[in-house]
């Protein structure tokens, strides 16, 4: 993992889009600021931008620009916050600063604070948010190990290694306005 972290603020700064293991799948990664290098992922993915796609964090301070608390109460609020860290992704009010290429065609942006060592060293790292989508173009299984990433994607995505954590499924999903379950 060393030697492949060594090379992810360059590939980060340089709009590079990277495999790294998450709580349960392989996910794609890239600057969510960088609008080429998303759209790189999701032609990877054959995945429309509509969709929107999550936000991983390491820390709430890596995402707070990017959604608008504001409007939620402060229950809510306290809720969302304390299901942190961990493999719980919420639906949160974007802010105005929010790229549309991030959410898709919602107002909402989905995000996670994560408790993966690896998403955590690597978000540490670069000091802020990244992208994180599964591995897989659309319609296929997410990759579960760096040798599937390399044949769903053989050029241009560069792999952190790594173990997986412990969930057996994607994160679960919750909405933020009305608190129902979008993924379980």
């Amino acid at each position: 993992m060393k030697d492949s972290l060594q090379y992810l603020q360059s590939w980060f700064d340089n709009g590079g889009v990277f495999a790294y293991p998450t709580e349960a799948v392989f996910g794609l990664g890239c600057d969510p600021q960088n609008q080429e290098a998303l759209y790189r992922i999701l032609e990877l993915k054959k995945r429309p931008v509509e969709k929107g796609v999550i936000l991983i964090a390491s820390q709430w301070t890596q995402i707070q620009a990017y959604v608008s608390m504001d409007s939620l109460s402060i229950s809510t609020q306290m809720r969302i916050k304390e299901s942190w860290p961990g493999p719980i992704t919420w639906l949160l009010p974007k802010s105005a600063s929010t790229p549309d290429w991030v959410s898709g065609d919602s107002d909402m942006v989905a995000v996670r604070i994560s408790d993966h060592p690896i998403v955590n060293t690597m978000c540490d790292l670069l000091g802020k948010a990244i992208v994180s989508t599964s591995a897989n173009p659309a319609g296929l299984e997410p990759a579960k190990t760096a040798r599937q990433v390399l044949s769903y994607f053989p050029d241009g995505v560069h792999i952190i290694e790594g173990d997986l954590g412990q969930q057996q499924t994607p994160s679960k999903i919750f909405h933020s306005l009305t608190l129902e379950t979008i993924r379980a």
